[in-house]
């Protein structure tokens, strides 16, 4: 879908609601950028006449390296042991500085559109969010008054790399995502569709489970938001303590990776917001991508380092020169 003739910004979600089509960026801590634009055409993404000029491989930079993210892995631990967590996602966001961006995004979108195909791939190029997304998870889809939300939680490069933790941290997952739509939706109606089904992605596996539910009259895109975001398979549970947690353990903030990207139509009432993963964006000349992993007791500071590796090593290299 290609969207022209930008016609407005804002940073209220209520215009979710009101009228038009938007395009929608909401960073993990809560920065709101909707962008109406007037032309919506289902055609492929326009190719760029310059291939994309990204970082050297060599480039890339953590905000966390190895022994941090270790350190912040075993901390966790320490705070599941005491009762005030049950699971934390931390994560990391990788950057380099870009040669060139006379074409802004495009090239990379068109690079990873070639290469890693998502189900939630986009690319939203407006003022204050420059956002290319290769995301496999949906964070909420609405049409009408149904509402679905499909966290990921396990990952393996194949199958059989799947774990019983990762198992447990799915369900988890499932029960905060049940929760947070319950406190938006009519009594009753909050189902689990699917649980625990493994999906195949570029260069991976996930464990992927749906929930749905019917929202209350007059509950719109800010109630939805009030409720569920961030969304819950990147940040935690009890959210609250796991959202303290990666404020105190993560040295950067996470902008639009972990958060939502992708489309509202108010005028039919529907929309599609991918959790902001597998997420480029950027910032000042510099390119950004975020990885992370959840963490749960049964943790191990090594794996988890090397899953949020896994997660990085394709897409980070398609972005590379």
């Amino acid at each position: 879908m290609l969207a022209t003739g930008l016609s407005q910004i804002s940073d209220d979600l209520r215009v979710l609601d009101r009228g038009g089509r938007w395009a929608v960026v909401v960073t993990f801590e809560g920065r709101i950028t909707c962008a109406r634009f007037d032309q919506w055409e289902r055609v492929v993404l326009p190719r760029s006449e310059r291939p994309w000029e990204g970082p050297a491989a060599g480039d890339w930079t953590s905000s966390l390296d190895r022994d941090g993210y270790v350190g912040a892995v075993r901390s966790v631990r320490e705070l599941i042991a005491a009762g005030t967590v049950y699971q934390v996602n931390v994560c990391r966001v990788l950057a380099a500085e870009l040669p060139a961006l006379a074409e802004g995004l495009l090239p990379l979108a068109n690079r990873l559109g070639d290469h890693h195909q998502a189900p939630f791939a986009g690319l939203i190029d407006v003022p204050g969010a420059q956002v290319v997304t290769a995301s496999p998870e949906l964070f909420l889809r609405r049409r009408g008054d149904l509402v679905t939300s499909s966290p990921i939680k396990g990952t393996g490069r194949i199958q059989s790399d799947l774990t019983a933790k990762d198992a447990a941290e799915n369900v988890m997952i499932v029960d905060l995502v049940r929760n947070d739509l319950s406190r938006v939706c009519r009594t009753g109606s909050v189902v689990t569709d699917e649980l625990l089904g493994v999906e195949p992605h570029p260069g991976l596996v996930h464990l992927v489970s749906t929930v749905s539910g019917r929202l209350l009259p007059g509950a719109g895109w800010p109630e939805l938001f009030a409720a569920a975001f961030p969304p819950g398979s990147v940040s935690g549970a009890p959210k609250s303590s796991a959202l303290a947690a990666i404020e105190a353990l993560e040295p950067v903030p996470r902008g639009p990776y972990c958060g939502a990207v992708g489309w509202v139509d108010a005028d039919t009432g529907e929309g599609e917001l991918a959790v902001g993963i597998r997420t480029f964006w950027a910032d000042g000349g510099v390119l950004r991508f975020g990885t992370g992993a959840g963490i749960t007791w049964g943790s191990d500071p090594e794996r988890e380092w090397a899953e949020t590796e896994l997660k990085a090593e394709r897409l980070v290299g398609l972005a590379s020169c």
